[in-house]
């Protein structure tokens, strides 16, 4: 939560969108839905969002009480999209998940009270600031290794609440694990998008929207301003849709951010917009395919 940045749109010769063979003023907008499997009423409003909304992909809290649902949820449906949401902090003090890895081999990702720290600046700094690179390669590979096992396959990596991954050299990891899985890494800040394009690998040639930092009031218009404005090129919006019933308003603070994306991803108006915009609405299976092909570290 809380990321945005405002890079500036790239030139089209260097946009990622020609990368996955679309020609130059052509509008393509990833619909992410993060946080998927925190809890109930987040999964039951991602899955609504993907099936009956503009949604087209969404990211999968491995750690977190209500995995196991969204693991069955898809399952059941092949043909969603979705990536693993890289998770080493934890902001529900009501609905508490740790790492998957036993908390013995990696002390390092814990706080003083050996839980998982919180995303506050506070919280980021000091997880950043003592966290082992092998420690962090523990618990990603375990995070990844779980949804492997369950007999499904991820198109991405992404993190949850630290941007892109908060440090370089995490980045980098990250990015040297989608090639051995065969996956692509959601990378959205300076100067990784720049790296990422050197290889030739897509990412978002414009500004990456996280659903957080929009206000509630007015939401719906400002979406479909932000749909009607949408520069050519690959874009990417991380949206938190939630049915936000009583039980989740209760222990998620984040309530009103969900709801209000639940009910735009979910609306007539939406998919209508879409339509007379002519935006191609697309998901992270196209540029997984470049990325396992373009992936070197040589």
């Amino acid at each position: 939560m809380d990321e945005t940045t405002n890079p500036a749109a790239v030139a089209p010769a260097e946009q990622s969108s020609q990368l996955l063979g679309y020609p130059p003023g052509a509008r393509l907008l990833i619909v992410n839905c993060d946080d998927f499997g925190m809890y109930p009423a987040i999964n039951a409003a991602v899955i609504e969002s993907i099936e009956e909304g503009i949604a087209s992909s969404c990211s999968l809290m491995v750690p977190c009480p209500a995995a196991p649902q969204a693991l069955e949820m898809l399952s059941r449906r092949p043909w969603i999209p979705f990536g693993v949401h890289l998770t080493l902090v934890c902001e529900m003090p009501d609905i508490l998940w740790g790492p998957l890895t036993a908390k013995e081999r990696v002390p390092s990702l814990l706080d003083p009270a050996g839980e998982l720290f919180s995303p506050s600046p506070a919280g980021r700094a000091a997880l950043l600031g003592q966290a082992r690179l092998d420690e962090i390669e523990l618990e990603f590979r375990a995070q990844i290794n779980a949804v492997a096992n369950a007999g499904l396959a991820p198109t991405h990596l992404d993190f949850h609440c630290l941007a892109d991954g908060g440090r370089d050299d995490i980045l980098d990891l990250t990015v040297v694990l989608a090639a051995e899985y065969g996956l692509a890494v959601r990378v959205w800040l300076e100067p990784g998008r720049r790296t990422m394009r050197k290889r030739g690998l897509p990412v978002t040639d414009n500004d990456f929207l996280d659903s957080f930092s929009l206000g509630i009031e007015g939401k719906a218009a400002r979406y479909v301003r932000m749909l009607r404005d949408l520069p050519a090129g690959l874009n990417e919006w991380a949206v938190h849709p939630s049915l936000s019933d009583e039980e989740s308003q209760a222990v998620d603070g984040g309530w009103p951010v969900r709801r209000t994306d639940y009910e735009f991803l979910t609306s007539q108006q939406a998919r209508d917009v879409l339509q007379q915009e002519d935006i191609a609405v697309i998901d992270y299976r196209t540029v997984q395919q470049v990325w396992s092909l373009g992936t070197s570290f040589g």
